[in-house]
């Protein structure tokens, strides 16, 4: 089984989203396994988005992750989950994403784009001992 981590960012959760994005993944029989509602320190996002550190978006990225409570959870399934779990979000942009994907179905700016994704197996690995470091 493949683990992947997953946050409903601050957008998702303001508006009262989380629980249809989870249900979307547990009709897909993606388990969750763990899951905690928080506020993101600028610590834990400099560790989380520490690939982008000195471009333009940065500092933009780490204040919105951290305005207000996130749920950031782990969900277990097959081979390649973070790539179903990236396929059921959408692309990037929701302009860009189609139709029955999160961020197609909900999205509405590039900048508040409601749920991050693992973007490999590495990553979900890296990622999942940042929030859970207990898994």
């Amino acid at each position: 089984m493949d683990r992947t981590l997953v946050i409903c960012k601050p957008d998702a959760v303001e508006r009262g989203l989380v629980g249809e994005i989870l249900a979307r993944f547990e009709r897909r029989t993606l388990k969750i396994v763990a899951a905690e509602l928080r506020t993101i320190t600028p610590e834990l996002a400099a560790k989380h988005y520490e690939e982008h550190v000195g471009k333009g978006f940065y500092d933009e990225l780490v204040s919105f992750i951290g305005r207000s409570p996130s749920l950031v959870f782990v969900l277990e399934g097959p081979e390649d989950t973070w790539k179903v779990v990236r396929d059921m979000m959408g692309a990037t942009n929701p302009r860009n994403s189609a139709p029955g994907t999160v961020r197609g179905d909900f999205g509405i700016d590039m900048g508040e784009n409601l749920i991050h994704g693992s973007d490999s197996l590495e990553s979900a690995q890296r990622e999942i001992g940042i929030f859970f470091p207990a898994l």
